[in-house]
């Protein structure tokens, strides 16, 4: 990821913040859209399940600036994700759900280069979490 890539999902998560709600009952429910045997993997209310991922969202766009700092807890999180039952191709759906749901909610400010570095951060942390979810399974 480039600067300008860093700035740009941190500029543009600021302006998901405020309906952060709405942007997590959209994701999920796009998730569950486009792949329905997803939905037993999450035991907590979705209300409460879209909290948590905001927040998430929110800490690692805030330590995109600092990878290295932000890299144990993106491990941390894919090793997690094993014992919940998430498997590697269920992080290409949740691209798919959170792509969509950003551009939803940023509506003409989601430009191709906004998509563009959003993609770049996702695939960057996705990579992480899998790689530890890896060698957690193994």
């Amino acid at each position: 990821m480039t600067p300008s890539q860093v700035a740009l999902v941190q500029t543009t998560w600021a302006k998901v913040v405020p309906i952060a709600p709405t942007a997590a009952a959209l994701f999920y429910g796009k998730l569950f859209e486009l792949d329905p045997e997803l939905r037993p993997l999450f035991k907590a209310d979705i209300a409460s399940q879209g909290e948590k991922l905001m927040k998430m969202i929110g800490v690692a766009v805030g330590g995109l600036e600092d990878l290295g700092a932000l890299i144990p807890a993106v491990e941390d999180l894919g090793r997690r994700h094993v014992g919940y039952g998430v498997e590697d191709k269920d992080y290409d759906t949740v691209a798919t759900a959170l792509l969509w749901t950003l551009e939803q909610g940023l509506g003409t400010a989601f430009t191709p280069e906004v998509k563009q570095a959003w993609t770049e951060t996702y695939v960057t942390l996705a990579g992480v979490m899998k790689s530890a979810a890896a060698k957690a399974a193994a």
